[in-house]
């Protein structure tokens, strides 16, 4: 019987609510003020979060004191919280959003040219759902590799799995964590979305990321390598207000040189996923939202 990932549940229908009206009678500069309110009721209250976050800014930042660490940690939370009303607006049909587009025209070349197709991995940085539009222009499906979100008012008002035409989920919970699916339709050559920083219940392997060992997925780089399919690692940054890069130019071809120690084979292409989320966290410091201690010992 599939598993059920265990995900703490954070905000509620009045909460997103507030937010919206704020969104739709004072633009998304109105809906951020609320913010910086909101942010210091989970710096205070939510020690999960604030937890998770420690663990990231104390490796981004060596050795700063208590109050500085929590300020860092406060400085997430807004901007994450930024990336949700944006996420929000965007599955809106807002049209006020500008993208610089890197590397798109490769990735397209290699999705549909090729007859298999190909695994997007997408990670804990950045805003990478408000990307989604720029997929459109492919000829494949897309399909989201995700945990069923069991919170109804985060899934009702952030329109998860709305693009329902071109873009489908396939769930963290069937059987084998959904890798049947994924590898038929990567055999069928339609694209697949794999978060690349989160294990969930599934196998990883230590990888140097930011001057510690982090279990990451070995699945993405299994199955890549399996079906001797590409790896496209998707970066969003926000640069602005209402300006986004989208990067599709990091590119991992994993396979397999022989037929002995086949995981450790892959250690060298997943260590090449960390040092690209290396550099991205150097240059956007506060676009890291893992939340999740995935340097701890297991």
């Amino acid at each position: 019987m599939p598993k059920k990932i265990k995900v703490k549940k954070r905000g509620n229908e009045l909460g997103l609510q507030i937010f919206i009206v704020f969104t739709k009678l004072f633009g998304l500069k109105g809906a951020y003020s609320l913010l910086y309110l909101v942010s210091i009721h989970y710096l205070l209250f939510d020690k999960t979060a604030v937890k998770g976050a420690l663990a990231y800014t104390e490796r981004r930042f060596k050795n700063e004191t208590f109050f500085k660490k929590h300020w860092r940690v406060y400085q997430l939370f807004i901007n994450q919280g930024k990336a949700l009303i944006d996420r929000y607006a965007a599955a809106s049909g807002y049209k006020g959003f500008t993208f610089q587009i890197k590397g798109f025209d490769s990735f397209k070349k290699i999705v549909n040219q090729n007859k298999k197709g190909c695994i997007l991995v997408t990670s804990h940085v950045g805003n990478w759902q408000v990307a989604l539009s720029c997929l459109q222009e492919l000829k494949k499906d897309i399909y989201l590799l995700m945990r069923p979100e069991d919170n109804a008012a985060v899934k009702k008002h952030l329109k998860i799995y709305s693009e329902a035409e071109k873009i489908k989920i396939i769930s963290l919970e069937e059987d084998f964590g959904g890798t049947l699916e994924i590898i038929e339709k990567i055999n069928n050559g339609d694209v697949v979305s794999i978060m690349g920083d989160r294990k969930y219940n599934f196998p990883y392997l230590d990888i140097d990321f930011m001057g510690d060992k982090a279990g990451l997925p070995l699945g993405p780089f299994l199955i890549a390598a399996t079906l001797e399919c590409p790896i496209i690692v998707l970066l969003t940054a926000k640069l602005g207000h209402k300006e986004y890069c989208v990067d599709f130019n990091n590119i991992i071809l994993p396979k397999y040189e022989n037929k002995l120690n086949k995981k450790q084979q892959l250690k060298k292409y997943m260590q090449k996923y960390a040092n690209i989320l290396n550099n991205y966290v150097e240059s956007y410091p506060y676009q890291c939202f893992l939340f999740e201690d995935v340097w701890s010992k297991h």
